[in-house]
């Protein structure tokens, strides 16, 4: 199975205590589905967990399904049980096939592990245990209380796989307090991302650029540094994808240097889904820069560091405490340097063209080696033609 983009990915194992009971291989077909409705839902849900439900009879016959809608809306086995009642169909002692463990809290939404059992689902089969905290086993636990039998795929499962790698953000969020951060760098086959005078458009096609669209859809929020918005000037939004939601932004500006006429400070929005643009500083000055941002409906965030520069592993702490998932870097090769040094980018996203522009602007600002020991050790995980480009997926080794 793979993913919308292309990717296959790999994962870590997943097992919790409280699930006694695991299918072997090969995945049921109506788990596969449910995978399948979870991808529908990878625009969407943020910062909610992208879940697909499938209902099915004792024959396999499918009942209902759905996917999880956006954050205050139903979840997949809420939007699956209405598909079932809308079809006519009862599910008393049905199988509800679901790539994550029904929630057990009540958050936006009420448990949908109480739902099912109130539904009379017979039995629950789940991909994955829910990382959060507030469920980790307890959704199950509650099925198991109220009669349900309760099963979970083994972790090696590639639908299991699937279903945590579509959610790596919201895994990561949980489990490590931190959103995935993912950087994305498009460069000339000799690593140069801009000419020495800082020229860059374009050095990829048109169909890798329209890829890192749908990368930027999937994300929760769009980071950059305030040297790319003073350069380029850009709306760092999402074209040309039918999305229903604009990732949030974020820009690393420790001297609030933003300018009031930028062109990211138009991309907001209105509504429940408007983008919020969050600009985290080190400085303490320039009043009244930080009130005319506010004004305009930006979020300045004082993130003191050392050396007058924005802490930027308190920042992400910060990001996942707003519920950001998955941060899609776009910024210069001085930033991107900063976050490589520190050690805070989990997978990166590179489009290489084929093509040689000799001395310019390399991907990231690193220090020169003495010892290729001492190099940042990454592994391929994805290579694959988009157009006369190549678009590299790796992550540290």
């Amino acid at each position: 199975m793979r993913c919308p983009l292309g990717l296959a990915y790999p994962c870590h194992d997943l097992l919790h205590p409280t699930i006694d009971v695991t299918l072997s291989n090969p995945t049921p077909q109506a788990m596969n589905l449910a995978l399948n409705l979870a991808h529908q839902a990878l625009w969407l849900t943020s910062p909610n967990p992208r879940v697909g439900c499938v209902i099915t009879d004792a024959d396999g016959n499918v009942l209902g399904q759905g996917h999880t809608q956006r954050a205050g809306g139903p979840h997949a086995e809420i939007m699956a049980l209405r598909d079932a009642a809308a079809r006519g169909h009862s599910v008393q002692g049905a199988t509800a096939w679901v790539t994550l463990e029904p929630c057990a809290h009540q958050g936006r939404t009420g448990p949908c592990c109480d739902a099912l059992a109130a539904a009379g689902i017979g039995r629950v089969v789940a991909a994955l245990t829910d990382p959060n905290p507030q469920v980790a086993g307890q959704g199950m636990a509650r099925l198991a209380a109220a009669g349900v039998q309760t099963h979970i795929l083994d972790a090696q499962d590639d639908t299991a796989v699937q279903a945590r790698e579509l959610n790596i953000g919201f895994f990561s969020r949980m489990e490590r307090g931190l959103p995935w951060v993912r950087m994305k760098v498009a460069a000339s086959l000799d690593g140069q991302t801009a000419l020495q005078n800082g020229k860059s458009q374009w050095i990829t096609g048109p169909e890798a650029r329209a890829d890192g669209h749908a990368w930027r859809a999937r994300a929760c929020a769009i980071l950059t540094g305030i040297g790319t918005v003073l350069e380029d000037d850009p709306q760092l939004n999402v074209r040309g994808v039918d999305t229903p939601r604009q990732p949030h932004l974020v820009v690393v500006d420790s001297r609030l240097d933003m300018p009031l006429n930028a062109k990211l400070l138009n991309t907001q929005g209105t509504g429940d889904q408007a983008r919020q643009i969050w600009v985290y500083t080190a400085t303490t000055e320039n009043l009244d820069k930080r009130a005319a941002l506010t004004k305009r409906g930006v979020t300045v965030i004082d993130m003191p560091g050392p050396g007058g520069k924005v802490d930027l592993a308190a920042m992400l702490r910060d990001l996942a405490r707003r519920e950001i998932n998955e941060m899609h870097v776009e910024a210069g090769h001085k930033l991107n340097g900063s976050f490589i040094r520190e050690g805070l980018v989990d997978e990166f996203l590179v489009y290489l063209a084929p093509q040689l522009l000799g001395p310019g602007q390399g991907l990231a600002n690193l220090p020169a080696l003495t010892e290729l020991r001492g190099a940042v050790q990454l592994a391929f995980h994805a290579v694959d033609r988009i157009g006369p480009d190549l678009r590299l997926l790796l992550r540290r080794a």
